[in-house]
């Protein structure tokens, strides 16, 4: 008897071990390779996009942050511009321009022409916007920046001089009925191809 209750307490730890082994890959944004124990070949796309972009394309994934832990996550062409790993993001917007311009409403009325710009809520969006924000962000191609609620998930790409709206937004409602996190909703992830501007 004292033998099989070591060996579950064993499992138990071995099942533990591996369970928090998975949630800190999971939190690090690491991928891992298991390629070699399927028959199946996995072909990488930029970004970690589902098919590729057309040649004239930006290809580009993003994710809200989740509740007060993990960060949004941003990246361009393959290269990772904003998340938890690299340190640089924080609670409210978070964007990123593709075209480097520098605090909020200077900030986005100096966005030049032409300029892809990617944002991704963090906590709370709602609390850190007046309204000639929300007009300028609108101007971006959001249509839902007006209607944005404390603690909604939000997540976006727009860009300078758009005559449209943008069809590359996405919007939870905070709502503590179906709320996946204690008092946030769930992660937003959103992947596409933004055409390159011709000049």
């Amino acid at each position: 008897m004292v033998r099989a209750s070591g060996i579950i307490k064993l499992a138990v730890l071995v099942l533990a071990f591996l369970l928090a082994v998975f949630v800190a890959f999971q939190l690090l944004e690491i991928n891992m390779d298991f390629g070699a124990l399927t028959s199946t070949k996995h072909v990488r796309y930029k970004c970690g996009l589902s098919k590729t972009c057309p040649n004239g394309h930006f290809s580009f994934k993003l994710a809200s942050g989740a509740a007060t832990v993990v960060g949004p996550r941003m990246c361009l062409e393959d290269k990772l511009l904003m998340s938890s790993v690299r340190n640089n993001v924080g609670r409210g917007i978070n964007i990123a321009l593709v075209n480097e311009v520098a605090p909020l409403i200077t900030f986005l009325k100096e966005i030049q022409d032409g300029t892809i710009v990617m944002m991704a809520s963090f906590d709370d969006v709602y609390t850190k916007l007046n309204d000639e924000a929300k007009h300028l962000i609108s101007d971006l191609g959001s249509s839902v920046i007006n209607t944005l609620g404390f603690r909604d998930s939000w997540i976006f790409v727009g860009g300078k001089g758009i005559r449209t709206k943008s069809p590359f937004e996405q919007h939870i409602k905070n709502n503590k009925e179906t709320n996946k996190y204690d008092g946030w909703p769930e992660v937003l992830e959103m992947e596409g191809c933004v055409p390159q501007r011709a000049d």
